[in-house]
């Protein structure tokens, strides 16, 4: 595509495991896993308890202690940590959601119900997985019994007696009593073409499924992409498939886990384990000592580093603060190296989706990370203040003009002329402060997020579907999506996020609410000097010039209840179309959330090698958390070139520009068109 960034895009957020503890227990736990907020490590809420096992979720984890209570950490946005109280036999952390089979053999499930995936039936169990938007059962009769999504028939479980069971993304294995192996679902990827033989544990993944042969090899099959389906040869004796990992569990003690490593999930700790559960992006093993210990994703955007600072941003997923010295440090994702500060001194710092921006103390304005859509390229010259937005950057130049650069799709570097004192840029848009005090927002106003309020402000941050500006008197009053019901009171700084927004009180309090008030956030105690609001995370500066960062929705009691719902309100975003010239000639497609999420690759996906000539095919239809998008079109070009356009649910087919796939492009390099936004 002549134009189009040539890395590779970063895959969707969709992570599944499987686990089998216990030699005695016929028990396979399945976890699937999607990439999204909460960045965790390990079990830090266990110090001092012993695990009898443990699970991988999508961006959480699950512990059952040796008391037989659950205790689950990590994201937790739909409730899916919230562990309910009682004593388990066993536990397993599916994507957004987590199941647990009680001491009296019933089952109980918790977090995201859609689908109604936690709805499990009642009766008596010898084992439950939890899998990407389904769950099944193992009966203590043997038979198996799945319920929640089932559109690619991942709940349609066949008849007969199974020793275990294994729910992945959107298929279901069982491990039959002769010790065959049976998959249903979704087989697009051939993850459900078990091999014959008899094997002793199962686990299906995203797209592939593994065994463990009763020679103690692993066998794998489904998709491949990564390298999760060839297992390394040797004896294993527990097995665990990711999302688009594996890891096994050595008979030495010793794990080893092979796949896709992005975020050093199949870097495995060395030293001796009892199990190991792969999940999206992290994995975690079980000690002997009954410790967890997680490698792979950890974001860490609420881990701000130790020291003084003066200043802070907090973005999308990753924040950066101004040492006092004038240093730039950033911490959280680094896709795109968007934590990557350069050296040197600055004046001020800002965040922003996948980038940053700096204000030298020359006056020039130097930013990094992605920058796709021109959004990193500062111009030269001096200017005053930088404020980096979602896909595009403003500035205040020193005669008091802005000038904004980047993604312009709604107008939102068209800053209008004029003088003013401040900037703002938001996701989409953008609000400028006059000398006057007069607020002017322009760009994205799909929410009514530029219809700035008449009269004087003293201050004005843009969010991501709303803006907020501070009057002269103290009070806050905000406009746009939902977010209008500010506390009152005086406060002498305001900072607007995407469904929250934090203020700063002029006793140095901080406070944050969330959408129509609801959800506030729960901001750490204590006096500061500094506030910022990103997308899900806040930060803040004390008085002592110590950052503070903390997870806005990080307990479900703090989330609003549409938010735990996201059938009910997608946040579809943005995203690119990725593409790759396969060895037969055929080209592969499918959607690359803008958001750094993992990539989704819809079942039909393929433009054939003797595709007929400006003939526009058709993908199935794009799918992200249950939620469809749209699909792909595609079609072959004269010259060897391969077009690419997208059609919204409901909508007009877009053409971003650029869109094109090279005649001449490398085999297997995924290559990526320009950013489509279709809203949220």
């Amino acid at each position: 595509m002549p134009g189009m960034p040539m890395y590779s895009a970063t895959m969707r957020r969709a992570a599944l495991a499987s686990l089998v503890l216990g030699a005695l227990l016929l028990l396979a736990l399945a976890v699937l896993g999607l990439l999204g907020g909460g960045g965790w490590s390990r079990a830090e809420a266990q110090e001092g308890e012993r695990a009898a096992a443990m699970t991988v979720g999508g961006d959480h984890a699950c512990a059952l202690l040796d008391s037989g209570e659950i205790e689950c950490w990590g994201a937790n946005r739909s409730g899916q940590a919230n562990a309910p109280a009682g004593r388990f036999r066993a536990v397993d952390a599916g994507r957004v959601h987590s199941c647990g089979l009680r001491e009296t053999a019933a089952i109980a499930c918790w977090g995201d119900n859609g689908f109604e995936r936690s709805d499990a039936p009642s009766g008596r169990f010898g084992a439950v997985s939890a899998g990407g938007q389904h769950s099944c059962g193992l009966r203590e009769t043997g038979a198996v019994e799945c319920w929640g999504d089932n559109r690619y028939g991942q709940t349609d479980a066949p008849s007969g007696r199974f020793s275990a069971v294994s729910a992945g993304r959107f298929h279901s294995c069982g491990l039959r009593e002769t010790g065959a192996v049976e998959c249903w679902g979704l087989s697009d990827d051939g993850q459900t073409n078990a091999p014959a033989g008899r094997f002793t544990v199962i686990g299906a993944g995203g797209r592939h499924s593994c065994g463990l042969r009763e020679t103690g090899a692993v066998e794998c099959w489904g998709l491949s992409d990564d390298g999760q389906t060839n297992a390394p040869s040797g004896r294993f004796s527990a097995i665990s498939a990711g999302e688009w990992h594996s890891c096994g569990l050595r008979e030495a003690g010793a794990v080893e886990c092979w796949g896709r490593n992005w975020f050093g999930q199949t870097d495995a700790p060395s030293g001796q384990f009892g199990a190991v559960s792969a999940g999206g992006a992290q994995s975690c093993g079980l000690r002997e000592t009954g410790a967890v210990e997680c490698w792979g994703k950890d974001d860490g955007r609420a881990d701000a580093p130790s020291g003084r600072f003066s200043a802070v941003s907090a973005g999308g997923w990753h924040s950066c603060g101004l040492r006092e010295m004038g240093a730039v440090e950033c911490w959280g994702r680094n896709g795109d190296e968007r934590a990557a500060a350069p050296s040197g001194q600055f004046s001020a710092i800002s965040a922003g989706g996948q980038h940053s921006c700096g204000l030298r103390e020359t006056g020039a304005i130097e930013c990094w990370g992605n920058t796709g859509s021109g959004q990193a390229a500062a111009p030269s010259g001096r200017f005053s203040a930088v404020s980096a937005g979602g896909y595009h950057s403003c500035g205040l130049r020193e005669t008091g003009a802005v000038e904004c650069w980047g993604y312009d799709r709604y107008g939102q570097t068209a800053a209008p002329p004029g003088r003013f004192s401040a900037v703002s840029a938001g996701w989409f848009h953008g609000c400028g402060l006059r000398e006057t005090g007069a607020v002017e927002c322009w760009g994205d106003n799909r929410y009514g997020q530029t219809a700035a309020l008449a009269g004087q402000f003293s201050a004005v941050s843009a969010g991501r579907r709303h803006s907020c500006g501070l009057r002269e008197t103290g009070a806050v009053e905000c406009w746009g999506d939902s977010q209008a019901d500010a506390p009152t009171g005086s406060f002498s700084a305001i900072s607007a996020g995407w469904l929250h927004t934090c203020g700063l009180r002029e006793t140095g309090a901080v406070e944050c609410w969330g959408r129509n008030g609801d959800g506030a956030a729960a901001a750490p105690a204590g006096r500061f000097s500094a506030i910022s609001a990103g997308d899900y995370h806040a930060c803040a500066v004390g008085v002592d010039g110590a950052a503070t960062c903390w997870m806005v929705y990080a307990d479900d009691a703090d989330a609003p209840a549409w938010l735990r719902q996201p059938s009910a309100a997608p946040a579809v975003g943005s995203g690119q179309i990725a593409a790759r010239r396969l060895a037969d000639g055929r080209v592969e497609f499918g959607w690359q959330p803008a958001d750094g999420g993992e990539r989704v690759l819809p079942r039909r996906r393929y433009v054939p090698a003797d595709a007929a000539v400006d003939r526009w095919l058709r993908s199935s239809a794009v799918e992200v958390d249950g939620v469809e998008l749209g699909r792909i079109n595609a079609r072959a070009l004269a010259d060897g070139r391969i077009e690419f356009a997208f059609t919204p649910s409901g909508g007009q087919r877009i053409l971003p520009s650029p869109r094109y796939l090279p005649a001449n492009a490398d085999v297997g390099r995924w290559l990526r068109s320009a950013v489509i936004e279709l809203g949220e």
